[in-house]
């Protein structure tokens, strides 16, 4: 991979077939993603995807239908695509020494789900140096049963973007913006 002419890499987590099934508003979502591709593309800027797998999973399993990523992606065959087992996909990945070798220092965070390896790898993203911008409107989730209550889909997306939009971090970047507003 070449070196990122920007310093920011477009990080694109978890869109996938079965990820995605039950999530609000995917169409949208999947727009938004590809017009920030689209602008990675024209700035130099990587495009690194991050797949979930989990054997146990019959959906997830590597090389099922569900484990695909998203056939609406306008991905090509040279970009980059991580390997995950956790919510973080940092953890025990290439993510890291993919983004070294583009000379990344700041992370466009999007994808499935957003309140498990959206919240979870932008968390960590954070802590593991990078600065990092989170797109309001292109990350999306399923909603949540609660006890006897059930939480939205919407209502959880809101709720990650503002505890983003106030979360600091040493030394580090962080912001929350709409994907009409990402500069990349």
């Amino acid at each position: 991979m070449a070196g990122s002419q920007t310093g920011t890499a477009l990080l694109v987590i978890d869109v996938q077939e079965a990820v995605l099934e039950g999530c609000a508003g995917v169409p949208g979502v999947l727009d938004r993603i590809n017009a920030l591709i689209a602008r990675a593309r024209r700035a130099g800027a990587p495009i690194v995807f991050v797949q979930h797998e989990d054997p146990e999973d019959p959906e997830m399993t590597a090389g099922s239908p569900g484990w695909q990523l998203a056939a609406a992606l306008e991905r090509l065959a040279g970009d980059p695509v991580v390997a995950k087992t956790y919510r973080d996909a940092f953890a025990g990945t290439e993510l890291t020494a993919t983004l070294e070798r583009s000379a990344t220092r700041r992370l466009v965070v999007t994808g499935s789900q957003s309140d498990f390896c959206v919240q979870t790898t932008a968390l960590s993203a954070l802590v593991h140096g990078y600065d990092v911008t989170l797109v309001s409107d292109a990350h999306t989730t399923t909603s949540a049963r609660l006890a006897a209550e059930e939480l939205r889909a919407e209502a959880i997306i809101e709720l990650v973007n503002a505890r983003f939009s106030t979360l600091r971090h040493p030394g580090r970047m962080m912001e929350v913006l709409p994907a009409s507003g990402v500069v990349i």
